[in-house]
């Protein structure tokens, strides 16, 4: 690893600029959970139904009224696309030095190509138009998301990743929360079209910063890059690397990766859908509610990347772990109004910041330095993945009982409980950090 990576003083000035690239990624994806789903099943004879049966009001919204199955896979189509192209372009990024740079050549590839989908998705007439802009969007931001993430691996060692993904994290909710507050009051107040204009600005804007501001290493010695070349070509190959270690603990790392994320992007995919199909919420204070836990979990994304370095990442995930499958087996019961939604999404984000902080350093410490990239590559491998599997798994239970999205609470339960038997797997000692 470069002298930049190993330097010993922790620049706070350094992340916050790193954090901007992640700022940018975070606003698209908050835009995406929060009002597709919206477009997609609005005017389903069910939800309005159910909403008259409890003499609560029909939401505002034009849509194309798909059933809860079919609207969480259309939302899963991008997840699909990111399952191979993200490992791909991070373990190409690894690989790739030119007068950009190591990663830079990516992002400025890839936003263009997420812009011009974004900003058209509003504006989608039939549903397999909105899934074509879904996908042109999609396939823009997967180029870029790996090697804009690998920065975390090439800029900072491995006792500071925690706290510097802490930061990093930080900075995206930062993102998310002007995306839940302001995209809400936007939709309410202005129309469909103005959250992705706005958001698609803000990337830009953010990417801008990222591109100027950070200063990537020099190019490691050319032993090394062959290696790359022709040891981890892609995700296969580094994965039966990981198969072939007989320390299993990087498996199960993976393993309890793919099951949290699919708790979770289940939940998150079906959050807005339950705020306004169940609770009869509008859209736009679906969104500002939600922002919740943004909130939360901004507020703890620095002392839970502290935490992991303290007291060593795979403990503190499963403290996070060990909240959420409690607290979402509670929601099931207890969420019945927005006081209470809220209530749920403030705690929901305190422990998810102790599991998503040191999710990826924790990837990190079972993997390659020399091969950042690609190990950023097999993280999204296994959160993508989730990506898909959660929500398809969660709305095909919500169609099969009675279209009630109060379910995909105890669907996130068993799969939150299945991620920390995973994480008790995983040797106690973290290469890196104490115990």
């Amino acid at each position: 690893m470069s002298s930049t990576a190993k330097q010993s003083s922790f620049s706070y000035k350094k992340t916050f600029i790193v954090g901007f690239g992640f700022l940018g990624i975070s606003i698209i994806w908050p835009i995406f959970n929060q009002f597709i789903p919206l477009f997609l099943q609005a005017g389903n004879p069910q939800f309005e139904a159910q909403l008259l049966e409890a003499g609560r009001e029909i939401p505002k919204i034009v849509g194309f009224g798909l059933t809860p199955a079919l609207a969480l896979f259309i939302m899963t189509w991008d997840n699909i696309i990111n399952v191979f192209i993200q490992p791909w372009a991070g373990a190409k990024s690894d690989r790739t030095w030119n007068r950009f740079g190591r990663r830079k050549g990516w992002i400025l590839l890839g936003m263009p190509v997420a812009i011009v989908g974004f900003t058209l998705i509003p504006f989608a007439q039939t549903a397999l138009a909105l899934a074509i802009f879904i996908l042109i969007t999609n396939f823009g931001m997967a180029i870029f998301r790996s090697p804009t993430v690998a920065w975390l691996g090439d800029l900072f060692p491995p006792n500071d990743r925690s706290k510097a993904n802490g930061i990093i994290n930080l900075m995206g909710g930062v993102g998310g929360l002007l995306v839940f507050f302001g995209g809400g009051m936007l939709f309410d107040s202005v129309g469909r079209s103005a959250p992705f204009i706005g958001g698609a600005v803000l990337l830009v804007a953010s990417a801008l910063v990222a591109i100027f501001g950070v200063k990537e290493p020099e190019k490691i010695n050319a032993e090394v890059d062959a290696e790359s070349e022709s040891g981890f070509k892609d995700v296969l190959s580094n994965l039966k690397v990981m198969f072939a270690n007989p320390d299993k603990s990087g498996l199960f790392v993976l393993l309890g990766i793919l099951l949290w994320f699919m708790a979770f992007n289940a939940l998150e995919a079906g959050l807005s859908s339950f705020a306004v199909f169940t609770l009869g919420i509008t859209p736009g204070k679906a969104s500002i509610y939600a922002g919740s836990i943004t909130i939360s979990f901004i507020l703890f994304a620095m002392p839970a990347g502290i935490m992991g370095s303290r007291i060593g990442r795979r403990k503190t995930i499963q403290i996070g772990l060990t909240g959420l499958t409690i607290l979402f087996f509670l929601g099931y019961f207890f969420v019945q109004s927005a006081v209470t939604f809220i209530i749920v999404l403030v705690i929901g984000g305190i422990f998810w910041a102790f599991v998503n902080v040191n999710s990826l350093p924790l990837v990190y410490d079972y993997g390659d330095e020399r091969k950042i990239g690609a190990y950023t590559g097999l993280y999204y491998f296994s959160s993508q993945s989730a990506a898909v599997l959660g929500p398809t798994l969660g709305g095909v239970v919500v169609d099969s009982l009675n279209d009630q999205y109060r379910w995909l609470w105890l669907f996130s339960t068993v799969f939150m409980l299945l991620a920390w038997i995973a994480m008790s797997r995983i040797r106690k000692h973290e290469p890196g950090t104490p115990g």
